[in-house]
């Protein structure tokens, strides 16, 4: 004998139907977000800037660009992070560089403290306009944090993570959670 539909059974598939759609809209939104952050090819600037972390992923973007004449400065987050090494070693010890280079350290070991950190340099400097070297996933939420903290002309170039399909969900969420957190919790007061 077939079990009778119930109004709980049909508000029980409802809700199901309606959350796996909720989802689906959110993954949608991600992917674009994250996996697929809007990009321009980069036009000269009067510096580049690696966000920390990931250094042995951006560090080679952000090099390439200065070397290629883009912009003549490379600025780099110096964190003293396990994430930073190779910036962090470039900063220590420099060597013999065709560009400048400039080393700066935010308050906080986090984008909110780059953001911030970003837009005092770019102050003190009279940057007009900056190319920012993040990770694919980091390029959404790295940017709506940086325009927060200046109003120069910021453009983002993005490098490629190597990450597990497990590894693209969690940066999902993560940076879901980051980019809902930056525009209901602005880091700097609007610039003039």
């Amino acid at each position: 004998m077939p079990v009778p539909n119930s109004p709980a059974r049909r508000l029980a598939a409802g809700g199901i139907i309606i959350v796996g759609i909720v989802v689906l809209v959110w993954f949608l939104v991600a992917y674009q977000l994250f996996a697929n952050p809007e990009q321009t090819k980069p036009r000269k600037a009067d510096a580049v800037i690696m966000l920390g972390g990931a250094s042995a992923e951006r560090l080679p973007v952000a090099r390439d660009l200065v070397e290629a004449g883009v912009a003549p400065v490379l600025a780099i987050s110096h964190t003293h992070s396990a994430g930073n090494v190779q910036a962090d070693g470039v900063c220590e010890y420099p060597g013999v560089i065709p560009f400048t280079l400039v080393c700066f350290q935010p308050a906080s070991l986090d984008t909110r403290g780059e953001a911030a950190a970003i837009g005092k340099l770019v102050s003190e400097k009279g940057w007009h306009s900056i190319i920012v070297v993040t990770s694919r996933y980091h390029a959404s939420r790295a940017k709506a944090l940086i325009t927060q903290c200046t109003t120069a002309d910021v453009q983002m170039v993005v490098s490629e993570p190597d990450l597990s399909p497990f590894g693209w969900l969690r940066r999902f969420v993560v940076e879901s959670g980051g980019l809902i957190d930056a525009n209901l919790r602005p880091e700097c007061a609007a610039a003039d």
